[in-house]
């Protein structure tokens, strides 16, 4: 089967829309073998995907990135998570070089001076080295849901990558937040202690802040720009 085509995840996400979260990760998993990786950004959805990977023994390959302006709280979840499971997180860091010249150029803060500095440091700091975990892979799971955020509102099951040229895979797209925490709880599943100081969404420290009541869970992401433009360049469908 040819996985690098739009018509196959069309195909795959209605196929698998309808079935339970763990049978979607099975099937994925002997859908695409070794050619199938799980990005973690560490988030309750990716706990949540992490801990049915780890209870199934689907033997996916997990991975993460440090940006280098990480949270300390992530950093001990990492540890946290890799005990609980007896698993190995992969971390990928950016370019260091590009990392150096880029802060020469335009300063340590850039992201805050305009939206293209700020896509500019994500693309840096994230999205290159996503590309490097993605090479020579022919699906990608992530924890992304619907109700996130309005760049998010239409994602499907199973979608076209055409950014990064291969499947991806939501499993939790139709959840609720509710579902996350409950499954969360009941499981007794290690998560990022800033979630409980008002942290839903959680990033490099200098562009994360606690929300308010009544905010968008992703309010506190750069909150400096509208909601609208609030993505990174992880999830983009646009090289």
């Amino acid at each position: 089967m040819n996985f690098n085509d739009k018509k196959i995840a069309e195909e795959l996400n209605e196929e698998w829309s309808a079935l339970p979260i763990n049978e979607i990760l099975i099937i994925a998993k002997k859908t695409f073998g070794e050619k199938i990786v799980f990005a973690s950004s560490l988030g309750l959805e990716d706990q949540v995907l992490t801990d049915i990977i780890a209870t199934n023994n689907l033997n996916l390959s997990l991975f993460t990135l440090d940006t280098g302006r990480l949270f300390n709280e992530s950093y001990d979840l990492i540890e946290q998570t890799e005990n609980k499971y007896d698993i190995n997180i992969k971390v990928y860091f950016p370019n260091s070089d590009k990392v150096e010249n880029m802060v020469k150029s335009h300063g340590i803060n850039l992201f805050k001076k305009s939206i293209e500095n700020r896509k500019h440091c994500c693309l840096v700091r994230k999205v290159e080295s996503l590309r490097r975990a993605l090479a020579g892979n022919r699906a990608w799971i992530c924890g992304l849901r619907s109700e996130q955020s309005i760049t998010r509102s239409k994602i499907e099951i199973v979608e076209w990558d055409e950014g990064n040229g291969l499947i991806k895979i939501n499993p939790l797209a139709r959840w609720s937040e509710d579902e996350v925490k409950k499954y969360i709880k009941v499981n007794a599943i290690p998560y990022n202690i800033l979630h409980d100081f008002g942290f839903p969404s959680i990033g490099c420290a200098c562009c994360t802040r606690a929300i308010e009541q009544g905010e968008d869970v992703r309010a506190g992401r750069w909150w400096w720009e509208e909601p609208e433009k609030k993505e990174c360049g992880l999830h983009s469908n646009k090289r």
